[in-house]
């Protein structure tokens, strides 16, 4: 395993570097990847973020943007930037699975690779880790990275300082979760000093919607949310078809699960969509229910312990059923 030492050594010198992260990024991944992107660029290395899927058209404001490579598009391109790549830095994911075709190509890679995460059971294929499980998201790591691993904290300008707080304030569900600590917020402080517009991102993520995507989210919460009393558990459930009359794009699931989350006593939410291949779930939980249990257990996934997903190869009623079948298992924590 690499060290900080030989680490910063690499980076003295400019580099053909590659950074990746998870299929269909979200803000931590898009914000962490962008906000290293842009310190990078600034030492003269030769830099660029491949993201393996598209991503939220909300997201697609972000400084350095417009040099994103997204593998399935451009797949050539991205291909051969990763085999010639003198490191690869791996964000907000520790497992090749997650990054789809190309995980491979990462891990016949002859780069170093250097993985930054927050999440459980990393996979061994980096030579360098800074991982924490602790942190509310990447981007948090990135900048304690950036500022006290390389020592450069200097270097957070306004461009980098605006993609780490977007992906702290998304990942973070706007700075509300446990894992927000006194230590983000500090953070959160520095990359206002350093020219994150607070407000401006806040606007261009959660105040950006499509109307079809509005209308989506009424259908959902007007007729596809069902309440489980006796589990405090809410549950909504999209089929192919609903997805395909409100004309849903990568992004406009982000986030209604936690609508159901948000009713009064209820302690756990799921939300089920029916892909043309297959059933994906996203949980969330309240204080010390463990979402990730589930998923790990029964859906093919993981995550956090108050935000996890897994998928389910049985149709969509089978999948809803299977859940709601578990959740007697769970009974005596979802209802102290």
């Amino acid at each position: 395993m690499l060290d900080t030492a030989a680490l910063n050594q690499l980076l003295n010198q400019p580099q053909k570097i590659v950074i990746t992260t998870h299929h269909k990024p979200d803000g931590d991944a898009l914000g962490s990847s962008l906000g290293l992107y842009n310190y990078l660029i600034q030492q003269g290395h030769h830099a660029k973020v491949i993201a393996p899927t598209d991503y939220p058209e909300f997201l697609a404001w972000m400084p350095g943007n417009e040099e994103v490579l997204i593998y399935t598009e451009q797949t050539e391109q991205a291909a051969s930037l990763v085999a010639g790549a003198d490191i690869i830095f791996c964000l907000d994911f520790n497992n090749l699975s997650r990054i789809n075709q190309m995980g491979e190509l990462v891990r016949q890679s002859s780069a170093v690779k250097v993985m930054i995460d927050h999440h459980l059971e990393p996979e061994d294929f980096d030579d360098y880790r800074y991982w924490n499980i602790n942190a509310c998201a990447t981007a948090q790591l990135v900048y304690t990275f950036i500022a006290t691993e390389l020592n450069r904290p200097d270097l957070i300008n306004a461009d980098v300082a605006t993609c780490l707080y977007t992906g702290i304030m998304t990942d973070s569900a706007s700075f509300r979760l446990p894992n927000t600590t006194s230590a983000v917020h500090r953070i959160v402080a520095d990359l206002i000093d350093a020219g994150a517009v607070n407000w401006r991102i806040h606007e261009l993520v959660y105040n950006n919607s499509s109307e079809m995507r509005l209308r989506f989210l009424g259908h959902c919460l007007a007729n596809k949310l069902e309440v489980l009393p006796e589990y405090n558990t809410a549950i909504i459930t999209v089929t192919h078809e609903e997805l395909k009359k409100y004309e849903v794009i990568t992004g406009d699931t982000e986030g209604i699960v936690n609508y159901a989350l948000s009713i009064t006593g209820i302690r756990l939410a799921g939300f089920f969509v029916e892909r043309p291949d297959r059933v994906k779930l996203s949980l969330r939980s309240k204080g010390e229910f463990p979402a990730n249990d589930i998923c790990k257990r029964y859906f093919n996934g993981g995550g956090h312990r108050n935000a996890a997903g897994g998928h389910s190869d049985a149709g969509l009623q089978e999948t809803v059923q299977k859940f709601k079948d578990i959740l007697p298992e769970y009974k005596t924590l979802l209802i102290q």
